[in-house]
């Protein structure tokens, strides 16, 4: 009798994945079991350079020694306890979250759309205090993204991820980015805040330019309405400053943080200033697991590393160095490349013809990853402790791919 094969290690992941776990993800079949620095490892051994950061995670690179220490002595100490009780190393986080961004109060939480959820219930009730019970209507912008939450996804102008879970909440308006009159317009006394992302992510790196976001920093200040700004995935120094914000001088009445804040442990912020910062009373809102010992331990010693090795100032160097060598392959390769844009390291390449994918799948098979968005852009979002050699393996990976498919 033949006995039946063994099966490896991924194989059995694989079939345990598609029996046992909600299929919500396209996964690609590989199984990484380690990591350290700008690198992943596979079952088999195999080294592959990371330039996506677990979707703008993993900001001080995989397994960093300080995380990893930080993490395991808190572990060791006291990992939870509830919020009706103080936290020493939630208070310490909270001002220097509150200093590094000129915000004056935080609430913690644990992801991105839990960040923007309480950004939403600030934004309803201060509107309700300043004008009503109709002053509750929040403008956000074609292409972006909250969030995964009811309330989030609303937010969220992008139809796709919207149809199957309607109807859904009232109060929101849409418009395009980077035109200040559509704005002008839409603003109401209804209208209790404008809601944006400094760069979008989702939707392919898309920026709010400089000149657009001063002008709504103006009319939110003239019409007495909040903006918040999400600076989930373009926040914690990837731009080169702390906030993508920051990078074109303009300030939030709120913001909002997650992903990278504390290198990939789950952790998110909602920050305040002004009336915003008080208007959340006891009762209005909570989290079981937010701002625990154990994330908060995480968060410091990111800030930590982020700061003691000038990682803001490697994003704004590296992130310049791979944009440059973008443009240079968009001019070799001409009709390719449609343009090359973002800020730090935050960078989208829209492809002149809607092969994203198929490109991503020749730089995996290479071991590079990076990320398709849609049909025609590629999304690089790297740790920041990428250096000018990681790029010109990534540019080499994508010649390659883009010159295979010609």
């Amino acid at each position: 009798m033949t006995a039946a094969p063994v099966k490896s290690e991924s194989e059995i992941v694989f079939t345990h994945d598609k029996e046992y776990v909600m299929g919500t993800y396209l996964r690609y079949p590989v199984l990484f079991v380690r990591g350290e620095g700008v690198f992943l490892y596979d079952s088999l051994g195999q080294e592959w350079l990371d330039f996506l950061a677990g979707i703008a995670v993993v900001q001080v690179g995989h397994c960093h020694p300080r995380i990893a220490q930080a993490i395991a002595q808190q572990a060791s100490t006291l990992m939870h306890i509830s919020n009706l009780f103080h936290n020493p190393l939630q208070a310490r986080l909270a001002e220097r979250l509150c200093k590094l961004t000129d915000m004056e109060k935080v609430f913690f939480c644990n992801s991105g759309a839990e960040a923007n959820e309480c950004a939403i219930k600030i934004a309803r009730k201060w509107g309700k205090q300043q004008r009503g019970n109709s002053c509750y209507e929040i403008i956000t912008f074609h292409g972006s993204f909250h969030g995964r939450t009811l309330g989030a996804v609303t937010a969220t102008a992008q139809p796709k991820y919207q149809e199957s879970f309607a109807p859904l909440m009232p109060g929101f308006r849409y418009l395009p980015l980077n035109d200040i009159e559509a704005l002008k317009s839409a603003v109401t006394e209804q209208t209790c805040a404008v809601m944006l992302e400094p760069i979008q992510g989702e939707s392919g790196v898309n920026l709010a330019t400089a000149e657009y976001l001063a002008a709504v920093r103006e009319l939110c200040t003239q019409r007495n309405v909040l903006l918040i700004l999400d600076e989930v995935q373009c926040g914690t120094g990837r731009t080169g400053k702390f906030l993508g914000s920051q990078s074109v001088g303009v300030d939030g009445d709120v913001i909002t943080l997650a992903k990278g804040i504390a290198d990939g442990f789950p952790m998110g912020a909602c920050m305040a200033r002004g009336t915003a910062a008080t208007t959340l009373v006891p009762g209005d809102h909570g989290s079981t697991f937010a701002g625990q010992p154990l994330a908060c331990a995480a968060a410091l010693a990111t800030l930590d590393v982020i700061e003691e090795e000038k990682l803001m100032q490697n994003a704004a160097h590296v992130g310049s160095y791979f944009k440059s060598c973008l443009q240079k392959l968009q001019a070799e390769l001409p009709g390719r490349i449609q343009e090359v844009r973002g800020r730090g390291l935050m960078i989208g390449v829209q492809l002149a013809k809607p092969e994203a994918k198929a490109v991503y799948s020749s730089m995996m098979e290479q071991r590079i990853i990076a990320n398709a968005v849609g049909d025609s852009i590629l999304r690089f979002v790297p740790p920041l402790v990428v250096n000018e050699s990681h790029c010109d393996r990534v540019i080499t990976a994508l010649k390659n791919a883009l010159v295979s498919l010609a």
